[in-house]
């Protein structure tokens, strides 16, 4: 017969329970947040107010009771266009359409309420202002449009973050063998963000770090970011952002990959290049060889709606390019012993 110890069994069973409880972690904000106020006519707060918070594309809602002060937050909401309605006792429904949400915004949504007929509702549907009254974040966002609509030399998505002023793409390390390798500074797009070098930088999709083992950007060994199609939109940090992004004296690339909607929707592509346009260089005595196939496609949709959704993405690269090298060989009047002094090496000669 087996005796166990039946508090070392409950204390070891609590434990598992704590550790699978989910928890809520703001440093980890990945998206964007709306907050507000919500009062009546006369501007005295209204607690216990009901929110409630709509994606226009997901379907999915999340919502609030207002505290004591009439406060609400909402956090970690996906980019994308969003409603808010505004509801309590004794007073008109207020809704609020026009609210486009983009990532690492916290957005300022105050909504007044008038009394009057609870099953009445005011709806307001002009676009909500984008400026941020919250934080001092200098930043700027590359949207969903501008990512997938310009066209890229490689379909690195982290270079269009150079659109922002004050970024550039530098090179520090050209060759790629040697005493000069690149791979000793990584392998992705070098970006100095407000004068910082780029090893200073921070990349993140989803709120997870991606910086590569040089603590450079992330990039393969083409020198590229794949997956533009999965990323929704990103954010560049410049300066002045808050503790919860962290972990970097430079500025913050913040990503966000897309989620699928109620709609089906898809893509497929792929583009090729060749050396047929390709001119020569002088030093060449022919055109190196070169092919790249970049191909992909992506796919998300609903799998359960208004609830669970899903998006996939690939996205592959396939090239062969010949490298021109100029090695440096003795000349014939080396090799006949003869000197830039115009004297004959004898011993040089025979060794030749």
């Amino acid at each position: 017969m087996i005796n166990f110890n039946v508090r070392k069994v409950a204390y070891f069973l609590g434990l598992i329970l704590v550790l699978t409880i989910p928890n809520v972690i703001d440093a980890q904000v990945a998206g964007g947040s709306i907050s507000g106020k919500i009062t009546d006519s006369s501007e005295a707060v209204l607690p216990g107010a009901k929110i409630e918070i709509r994606n226009i594309g997901t379907g999915a809602t999340t919502q609030l009771v207002a505290n004591e002060e009439g406060v609400y937050r909402a956090a970690n909401l996906l980019p994308g266009e969003y409603e808010v309605t505004a509801s309590a006792p004794n007073f008109t429904s207020f809704l609020q359409k026009g609210i486009t949400l983009t990532v690492g915004a916290d957005l300022t949504i105050d909504l007044k309420l008038t009394a009057g007929d609870v099953s009445a509702t005011v709806t307001v549907s002009n676009e909500t202002p984008s400026v941020e009254t919250t934080s001092p974040t200098i930043s700027a966002v590359v949207t969903e449009r501008t990512i997938v609509e310009l066209p890229l030399n490689g379909r690195d998505w982290t270079s269009l973050a150079t659109l922002q002023p004050g970024i550039s793409s530098i090179r520090t390390q050209y060759a790629s063998g040697g005493t000069a390798s690149r791979g000793n500074r990584g392998y992705g797009d070098e970006l100095t963000i407000t004068g910082h070098r780029p090893q200073e930088n921070n990349y993140r999709i989803d709120g997870v770090s991606i910086n590569d083992y040089t603590n450079g950007a992330p990039g393969s060994a083409g020198g590229v970011n794949l997956g533009a199609d999965a990323v929704k939109e990103f954010s560049v940090l410049a300066s002045n952002y808050t503790a919860e992004y962290g972990r970097t004296s430079g500025g913050v690339i913040n990503a966000i990959t897309r989620s699928g909607t109620n709609s089906l929707r898809g893509s497929v592509y792929e583009f090729f290049r060749n050396d047929a346009l390709d001119a020569r260089n002088f030093f060449d005595r022919g055109k190196p060889p070169l092919r790249r196939n970049q191909f992909g496609g992506s796919l998300g949709g609903p799998i359960w709606k208004n609830k669970t959704f899903f998006f996939a993405d690939y996205e592959g690269i396939r090239r062969t390019q010949g490298i021109a090298s100029i090695v440096n060989v003795p000349s014939a009047n080396a090799r006949a012993g003869i000197l830039a002094s115009g004297t004959i090496a004898q011993a040089l000669r025979r060794k030749l």
